[in-house]
């Protein structure tokens, strides 16, 4: 046996984790992005499930009213939805404002002082844990293939190939709170008047509990803490508003 297949005896997974490549780990700026956005839209819909519950438990705590229960739901999800939407594109749009004004400030200086661009390069990158030799070689090296992108990505953590877009955001965020919105909207419309609050309460429990789940799963916090976390805030909003809507159906009757 030669060598290089005693090695690789020895090794299994050398051969296989080389072929695969870097991509084979997804810790990438994308694959980061991606679960941001995910973790997002998880959020997005139990805000949608939690305002719209309160919203619906409290109409029917003081109405029997279908109709009613139904104009208040849709309006509530309509004024929920915008509400999301306009919040994460002006967000969203400030935040890549900031972003570009970095980009245009650090474009500048490459163009003014290259030379002082580059040692601050290198600089960053010994902070970082190289030797001054190493770090200054990889700085040129980084320098000739796009000095930009690798200023943008060590010194201010921005993929200028990747910057946020504020509508694709806010249409995101709509989304997610329409469709967490639907399911306390569906239990409180569907069953009969007696079950109402008592079946919305329920599957809106269980939902928070699995967003609560989902959440920090993909958060790599505690499953357990996190959904109780959500469920006793949906239970007490729940609470609130029906208390609510019962002493204002008093009232009003």
């Amino acid at each position: 046996m030669s060598g290089s297949d005693e090695s690789a005896s020895k090794n299994p997974g050398t051969e296989s984790s080389s072929a695969a490549g870097p991509h084979a780990e997804p810790h990438s700026e994308s694959f980061r992005g991606r679960l941001n956005w995910l973790r997002a839209g998880v959020l997005g819909a139990n805000d949608g499930i939690v305002s719209t519950a309160g919203l619906v438990v409290g109409v029917a705590a003081a109405s029997t009213s279908t109709q009613a229960l139904f104009t208040a739901g849709s309006a509530g999800v309509a004024a929920g939805a915008i509400s999301m939407a306009v919040g994460e594109y002006v967000s969203v749009s400030t935040q890549r404002d900031s972003e570009r004004a970095l980009l245009a400030k650090e474009r500048r200086e490459l163009l003014e002082d290259p030379e002082y661009e580059l040692h601050e390069l290198a600089a960053n990158y010994r902070a970082k844990g190289l030797s001054a030799e190493t770090a200054l070689k990889a700085a040129e090296e980084l320098t000739a293939h796009d000095a930009f992108t690798a200023h943008a990505d060590v010194e201010l953590g921005i993929d200028p190939k990747e910057l946020t877009n504020p509508w694709s955001a806010a249409g995101s965020s709509a989304l997610a709170f329409v469709l967490g919105a639907l399911l306390p909207m569906l239990a409180i419309l569907l069953p009969p008047v007696s079950w109402r609050i008592p079946v919305t309460v329920a599957t809106v429990l269980v939902a928070l509990a699995l967003t609560g789940t989902i959440s920090a799963r993909l958060g790599g916090s505690p499953r357990m803490r996190a959904a109780l976390r959500v469920v006793i805030g949906g239970a007490l909003a729940m609470g609130i508003t029906y208390c609510v809507g019962q002493l204002a159906g008093v009232v009003v009757g």
